[in-house]
């Protein structure tokens, strides 16, 4: 094993252990949860945001919050870093069979299937549905686009984008209507209805939902921020202005924008 990750590996011993740091040695595995969600989110916006020297940051404060939960349960004895190590490159081996084995799939697609096949079989007794194994934990979005690929993987998918578009109206009339009926329940499951069938719409088109969200959330952030630029430059603030007047801010931002955009397409 690399010196470095074995250095690595004893000052997080160290910074645990009696005489180390306070605060390393309060925490646990529930404790780190949240951080562990936060460093791979930040490790994903330095992706998307082609930042390798963030992105290098980011993957090392992942690591070290991998071996922070691997010190914690081997010191409670449960397992180690070593037996995450054995195990991760165990499944490796066992559901990559068209490399490591006689398996004769090749292409992308087949790929998915047998791994699919794989780890089914191995979670057969610990699962009673073939969807049990999406974490219920993950992200909405994220589940949603994980549970609607899985589905498509057994052939429970629309044929055609267009059959998606169709749902999509489809749930945005009912939503429009049970909003008309003022029943909140019915608005809550038909709104959720159609933020579901937008992610599948995501999905047949190739896109990953939480990504594209959140381009679209950057998008109007930036667009917010220049109209709130443009009312300081005036002597006004938010809170002091109409909608009126916003809106004819904000659309004039966005045709600027839109027309710098086709010039350079």
């Amino acid at each position: 094993m690399s010196s470095r990750f074995e250095k690595l590996r004893e000052i997080v011993a160290q910074l645990r252990a009696p005489g180390g740091c306070p605060w390393d040695r309060e925490q646990t595995n529930a404790s780190l949860s949240p951080k562990m969600v936060e460093e791979v989110y930040e490790a994903v916006a330095a992706i998307r945001n082609n930042d390798d020297v963030n992105l290098r940051e980011e993957l090392g404060d992942v690591l070290l919050l991998v071996l922070m939960h691997a010190e914690i349960a081997r010191e409670q004895e449960r397992f180690d870093i070593d037996q995450v190590i054995e195990s991760i490159t165990a499944k490796l081996i066992r559901r990559h069979p068209h490399v490591f084995g006689d398996s004769a799939v090749r292409d992308s697609a087949g790929v998915v299937r047998q791994w699919d096949a794989i780890k089914l079989d191995e979670k057969k007794e610990q699962q009673r549905n073939y969807l049990d194994e999406v974490g219920a934990a993950l992200p909405a979005l994220m589940r949603a686009q994980k549970v609607q690929r899985k589905a498509a993987h057994v052939n429970f998918d629309w044929s055609q984008t267009s059959d998606v578009i169709a749902k999509v109206d489809e749930e945005l009339n009912e939503t429009k209507q049970a909003i008309t009926s003022q029943d909140s329940a019915a608005i809550a499951a038909e709104i959720g209805d159609l933020l579901f069938a937008a992610v599948n719409l995501a999905r047949k088109n190739g896109l990953d939902a939480e990504t594209t969200l959140q381009r679209a959330t950057d998008k109007f952030v930036q667009r917010f921020n220049a109209l709130e630029n443009e009312l300081q430059a005036t002597g006004k603030r938010l809170g002091d202005v109409s909608l009126a007047d916003l809106d004819e801010i904000w659309n004039a931002h966005k045709k600027r924008n839109t027309s710098r955009i086709d010039r350079l397409s």
